[in-house]
């Protein structure tokens, strides 16, 4: 399902940054995972271009949160971070939090607890909507 795909993931919470590697190595994902949105950011900005292909990004995070660090991403000055896609992971889903989440320049939402099937069908979801539009 996720076989191959190289993501990088924020997480502040130290239990569920592990629950969320397990379960995108169990997919087959490689993953890099980092503890804020600022860490995102650097992380990304550090990366040669294509060298992730998806960011999920926990909403509420220290430093930086899930939103600021999209937009940091979507505002950076090289084609990948136009067109990555971002999904955020937040216990908030409420219209409000998915609008912001879409002006931010996200994706897609999962939400807490992370159910594993609807993380990997999300993920499949949006990576065949951003390749229709290319």
């Amino acid at each position: 399902m996720l076989d191959g795909l190289k993501i990088l993931a924020a997480e502040d919470n130290a239990l569920n940054a592990e629950i969320l590697e397990f379960m995108l190595n169990e997919g087959g994902a490689e993953v890099k995972l980092v503890e804020n949105g600022l860490q995102e950011v650097l992380a990304f900005e550090k990366s040669k271009s294509g060298a992730f292909d998806l960011i999920l990004t926990d909403v509420m995070m220290p430093v930086l949160n899930g939103y600021e660090a999209s937009e940091k991403i979507r505002a950076m000055e090289r084609p990948d971070a136009k067109t990555i896609p971002i999904i955020g992971i937040s216990a908030n889903v409420f219209a409000e939090d998915i609008e912001r989440g879409v002006q931010a320049g996200m994706d897609g939402y999962v939400t807490k607890p992370i159910d594993p099937e609807h993380l990997k069908e999300t993920i499949e979801r949006i990576l065949q909507e951003k390749k229709n539009k290319k």
